[in-house]
């Protein structure tokens, strides 16, 4: 496949991603969090496995034998990270959650760093430095001097507790090296979906009357995130590589502050500041090399 075109699917990748945000935030409050997470894998889960069997050919025998590390993804991935953005959505707006969610591939290069002994360079050093400080500039909104004292948002606060679950999440799925990537998260994404099923049921949402905009998110969340944007994302690592493809992340506030002011939500210079800061960070993590550092 030509770089071009696999540069516009993973810039379409990034984009139906930044909707979830800003589509969980609209719906949140008539699906809730239990509700909506419960609803978008119920039925995402059942198509990527359809994918799955088409495309992966999965040895499902193999698939049962790996069962607590799938467990586990579904418990810190699909479960934890949903359930912790949904209700951040609450509380915070969706360019925050982006924001501070953008400093995800900085947690996980240390976090592998100190678990799966992978090199990190100077470079990492320095740019989860520089991402650090933008999520912080965002948090304090500004005030740095003011790091320790400053009330933080309860939804941003949720949005670290997510991008930590999604670290582990991440962790477990690189040791899961047997099942591959859509089999994993259909299988995940079905077992969050049975876990959440009694709680969904008595948790006051009416799933036969839901409103318009109710009915319409949950048909872009399970078709574009969910799905489309997973298979779009395992295109882009088989043809460009996982290091590349990593890069397209960056893309993620862009889009979500863009869609935001469209719907003519303000966005601060701080959120800017700190936006910049964050993407130059996971840009010098993920694009440069250089000698390892002494933390292996």
């Amino acid at each position: 496949m030509k770089k071009y075109k696999v540069w516009i699917l993973l810039i379409l990748c990034v984009l139906f991603w930044s909707g979830n945000y800003i589509f969980g935030s609209l719906v949140v409050s008539e699906l809730t969090p239990i509700g909506l997470t419960f609803i978008r894998w119920l039925f995402a889960s059942v198509i990527l496995l359809m994918v799955a069997q088409k495309i992966e050919k999965p040895d499902w025998k193999e698939v049962f034998e790996q069962w607590p590390k799938i467990l586990a993804l579904s418990l810190f991935g699909v479960t934890g990270y949903n359930l912790l953005l949904y209700y951040a959505l609450y509380y915070t707006s969706p360019l925050n959650a982006s924001l501070v969610n953008s400093f995800n591939p900085g947690l996980i290069a240390i976090v592998s760093a100190i678990y799966l002994k992978e090199k990190i360079t100077m470079h990492h050093i320095f740019g989860i430095f520089i991402s650090f400080l933008g999520v912080l500039i965002v948090l304090t909104k500004g005030n740095l001097l003011q790091a320790l004292t400053t009330e933080y948002n309860t939804g941003d606060l949720l949005i670290i507790a997510a991008v930590i679950s999604w670290t582990v999440y991440s962790i477990i799925s690189k040791k899961l090296t047997t099942v591959p990537p859509i089999t994993s998260t259909g299988v995940s994404g079905l077992i969050t979906a049975l876990m959440l099923f009694p709680f969904a049921m008595n948790n006051g949402v009416s799933y036969l009357n839901m409103s318009t905009l109710a009915l319409t998110a949950v048909i872009y969340i399970v078709l574009f995130p969910s799905m489309l944007s997973f298979v779009l994302w395992n295109v882009g690592v088989r043809e460009i590589g996982a290091a590349k493809t990593g890069i397209f992340l960056n893309l993620n506030p862009v889009f979500t502050a863009f869609i935001s002011w469209s719907m003519g939500r303000e966005i601060t210079w701080v959120q800017i500041t700190g936006g910049i800061l964050v993407f130059t960070g996971v840009y010098i993590t993920t694009a440069f090399k250089g000698k390892p550092s002494g933390i292996k």
